[in-house]
């Protein structure tokens, strides 16, 4: 499929509302904050499993680089919708993932490397569905001037036993525009911020998946101030300097979110 031709009508697609499952979560991430990073694919190979997904390169500064990204954000009113609609839960969450290929449908998916979550709930994910949630303490400091339609403050800090983290980001309010890599908007739109299908490996080493939907997002420009993920020291990924030199930051201050649960064991995906 040529993704550079087609990819308004892909996200389009992608846009659409999916049925209502018995398991469907709805929840409203505030805070939102997509950090970008470009690195050699070799880095990233050991992480994926190759007969399944590929990674693909972008021409980024004159190289042929892969791209991962960081999401914080914070769940405000996470929610089974059949099930349970008036109880609900907030909590901060961050999401660690790789831009890959599924080679079987050809789809730009992606790849979950893994979460933190600042929130008891993570240990029912682990038992029922065996996601590689970690649990971890957060400071979550987050400031939005709806006046001048920007981020006064973002800064969060983290701590678990899978990953550390802080980070501060400067929001310009400006909208984003097309980044280095991508032929043209709807592509980077469709490849960085529309991934609906996720990957991951479970603890018990098979490969789980599930998928989400929201709204094409509208998303402004920021600049790295700090930022810091033990974790990518701890993968061989990115030192700390380069984890200081993102590819792209975007920011929003909320987004309805729609997680279309339970995960799944995906069949015929060995890990290795």
């Amino acid at each position: 499929m040529d993704y550079q031709n087609s990819a308004r009508d892909i996200l389009n697609n992608r846009l659409k509302k999916p049925k209502a499952g018995l398991f469907q979560v709805d929840t409203c991430l505030k805070n939102f904050a997509l950090i970008n990073y470009a690195l050699p694919k070799s880095r990233l190979e050991r992480h994926i499993p190759a007969q399944h997904f590929d990674i693909p390169e972008f021409e980024i500064g004159g190289k042929k680089m892969a791209l991962m990204s960081v999401v914080p954000f914070y769940d405000e009113d996470f929610r089974f919708v059949n099930i349970c609609p008036f109880l609900k839960f907030g909590f901060p969450q961050t999401n660690f993932r790789v831009y890959v290929i599924n080679k079987k449908t050809n789809e730009h998916v992606a790849w979950f490397l893994g979460t933190t979550l600042g929130s008891p709930l993570v240990k029912i994910s682990q038992l029922f569905w065996k996601l590689p949630w970690h649990f971890a303490r957060y400071d979550f400091k987050c400031q939005f001037n709806a006046a001048e339609n920007r981020f006064q403050k973002y800064n969060v800090e983290f701590t678990s036993d899978w990953c550390q983290a802080s980070l501060e980001i400067e929001d310009t309010g400006h909208p984003i525009d097309t980044v280095e890599g991508f032929s043209s908007f709807d592509e980077m739109m469709l490849i960085l911020t529309h991934p609906v299908e996720g990957y991951f490996f479970r603890t018990d080493g098979k490969v789980g998946t599930y998928s989400i939907w929201h709204e094409e997002m509208t998303l402004t420009k920021a600049h790295s101030k700090h930022l810091y993920f033990s974790l990518f020291e701890k993968l061989g990924l990115l030192s700390k300097e380069e984890m200081n030199s993102p590819h792209s930051i975007f920011v929003c201050p909320e987004i309805g979110f729609k997680i279309l649960l339970p995960p799944k064991e995906q069949l015929g995906l060995r890990p290795y």
